[in-house]
């Protein structure tokens, strides 16, 4: 896969880089906080090549890549110029209403950290099977060592969290980790062996509180300076924010840490651990039955990482329900792609199937079982919603909890207790899951049909496509452009004009599908398939239309050789930027053969491209 080219082509169609406020991944998602959610093309993304879909939900616009993120995320990162403090503070124009946030929040805190997470959990699981078989002694130096490396992130947690939680609300994410640090700083902690449980602040009383691996202490307090920072900036001169915001910062939020925000979090966290006990003591079956089957719906919908604190708070305690109940659900998807794997006889889905296994049993990963079987063939929804809701009762039933975090899978079975109880819980989920899909099947009249009739409506036989050269100028290699994007064909390929009018116009018979407010770019998809982005001068988007003109709108019909948009080549220049114009064919892959008609120069409404598509 061409992570480069699809990072480009993510990063277009979710409005660009000017539209793109804030970015991170999860393990198998990119999330995006964009500033205007209308203005990035879902259908055009969930149809490129490498996303297996796209959700928005609690303000975030999620890319849901699979176990490859990672390195789309890295190309994006490369690619894109993002200012953090400028696009966090931003205002956007999404309406998100106060739940929506909170689970943004939470999500985006949470995000950056669930690779770490997971692997020190791993790390943890793979030192409970070494010391269950006598292999490493727990009182080895390696041992200890290793048991170290797999503590660390967990102890340390309000110090990462101050970092995520202050960059995603937009702060110094360092005076955040600042905060956290001292929740777990040595002499703090040494108070807790001196004093016992209490000591005073200017005389007022502060509850002492071993803060490691607590989440809600570090929420509530870089929540609270992030506001404060804000209000800071507005009255202290810019010259001495510097050390003033961080100073008064440490000076106001640490001590109300301290004496209130710290307490009241471990408290709140106390009641809802109180809480889940209860309910999986009183009724395990039904609670393991509810979220074992609603798990799958809260991953496709990507809300699934607001239950991570809550995990983490209660594996502080001791041990975690909520892990060995969703489990089931992971593993009834894993048996759903075992199902299809045996049943279907089609060796492109066989190999689709198979694909899906690896990540889902080794990793717990499973994103590419949702959106590559589950939701492609609807009934596998159904059987995975029995599997887990079986398997998440037999959970509740048996008592399992999780002792570490990790993600589902047949690697971390260690990490949970009792062991056998966990381990018959999920062959059920799994067995159920997959027992349905072999016996009933998996595809519907509806989806062979539709599968047919795609069969049938494929052209056979070669289709050639004229474009013509929307600007009059001199002509150049896309290589030559200077911007990675185009030069990279990471949007697809195409040709370059050094234009000498500032007049274009249309190149195919088609339809505008779309029109940046400044109207320096402008997409088109021609009556015979070709997707055609005239992009006027590079970083031109940052003149917000000044220069530009346009003589049509998104959804208009247009004819070759109509009128497009007017722009100012020399003002252009002289305010500083490049006016050469990439026209580049986005759909590339669709066609064969790309044939470049191009001489040095081109005039208007000339041949410029031809297409051959099979």
């Amino acid at each position: 896969m061409n992570y480069k080219k699809l990072a480009g082509e993510i990063n277009y169609f979710v409005g660009g880089e000017e539209n793109i406020k804030n970015v991170v991944h999860c393990a198998t998602r990119l999330r995006f906080n964009l500033h205007d959610n209308k203005k990035a093309d879902k259908e055009k993304l969930e149809n490129l090549d490498g996303v297996l879909s796209v959700v928005v939900n609690s303000g975030q616009f999620q890319v849901v890549i699979g176990s490859h993120v990672s390195e789309v995320f890295k190309e994006i990162q490369s690619a894109v110029n993002i200012d953090g403090d400028k696009n966090n503070t931003t205002p956007s124009k999404q309406k998100v209403n106060i739940i929506e946030k909170v689970f943004e929040v939470i999500s985006g805190s949470f995000s950056p950290l669930l690779g770490a997470l997971a692997g020190a959990g791993m790390l943890r699981a793979l030192l409970a099977l070494l010391t269950m078989t006598d292999i490493l002694s727990t009182d080895s130096g390696t041992y200890t060592i290793l048991l170290a490396a797999g503590n660390a992130i967990f102890y340390f947690l309000p110090i990462f969290l101050g970092i995520t939680i202050s960059t995603k609300l937009g702060a110094n994410p360092y005076v955040g980790g600042m905060i956290g640090a001292t929740l777990l700083e040595p002499n703090f902690i040494g108070l807790l062996q001196v004093r016992g449980d209490i000591t005073d602040f200017l005389g007022i009383p502060v509850v002492l509180v071993n803060y490691a691996s607590s989440v809600f202490p570090a929420f509530i307090a870089i929540t609270i300076y992030a506001l404060l920072n804000r209000c800071l900036k507005k009255i202290i001169h810019k010259d001495l924010q510097m050390f003033m915001l961080p100073m008064l910062a440490l000076i106001i939020i640490v001590p109300l840490t301290m004496i209130a925000f710290g307490p009241v979090g471990i408290y709140i966290a106390n009641s809802i651990g109180t809480f889940i006990n209860f309910l999986y003591a009183e009724t395990g079956v039904l609670t393991g039955a509810i979220l074992g089957g609603g798990w799958t719906f809260l991953t496709l919908f990507g809300i699934h990482t607001g239950f991570t604190p809550f995990i983490l708070e209660n594996l502080a305690s001791g041990g975690d329900p909520i892990l060995a109940l969703v489990s089931a659900a992971v593993f009834a998807q894993i048996g759903l792609a075992f199902g299809v794997f045996l049943k279907t006889e089609d060796k492109k889905l066989k190999a689709l199937a198979g694909s899906t296994l690896m990540p889902g049993l080794l990793s717990g990963i499973t994103e590419p079982i949702l959106y590559g079987l589950a939701l492609r063939y609807k009934r596998g929804l159904i059987y995975i919603a029995i599997g887990g809701v079986i398997g998440g009762g037999v959970s509740g039933l048996l008592g399992a909890v999780a002792t570490v975090y990790a993600f589902p899978s047949i690697l971390s079975v260690p990490i949970y207790s009792p062991l056998i109880s966990y381990v018959i819980a999920m062959f059920v989920a799994f067995a159920v899951s997959a027992g349905l899909t072999l016996v009933l099947g998996f595809e519907d009249k509806k989806t062979i049909a539709m599968d047919e009739k795609k069969l049938e409506s494929e052209p056979s036989s070669e289709k050639n496509e004229t474009i013509l050269s929307p600007l009059s100028g001199l002509v150049k290699p896309l290589n030559e452009v200077n911007d990675s994007v185009f030069s990279s064909n990471a949007m697809g390929r195409g040709v370059a004009i050094e234009p000498t009018e500032g007049r274009v116009t249309s190149p195919v018979n088609g339809v505008v599908t779309m029109v940046f407010p400044t109207y320096h770019a402008i997409g088109i998809q021609s009556d015979e398939g070709a997707e055609v982005l005239i992009h006027i001068g590079i970083n031109t988007v940052s003149l917000q239309g000044e220069h530009f003109s346009s003589a049509i709108k998104q959804g208009d019909r247009v004819t070759q050789g109509q009128h497009l948009i007017d722009f100012d080549v020399k003002k252009i220049k002289e305010a500083g930027y490049e006016v050469v114009t990439p026209i580049i064919i986005t759909n590339t892959d669709n066609y064969i053969e790309f044939i470049d008609l191009k001489s040095d120069t081109v005039q208007a409404k000339e041949e410029l491209l031809r297409l051959v598509a099979n």
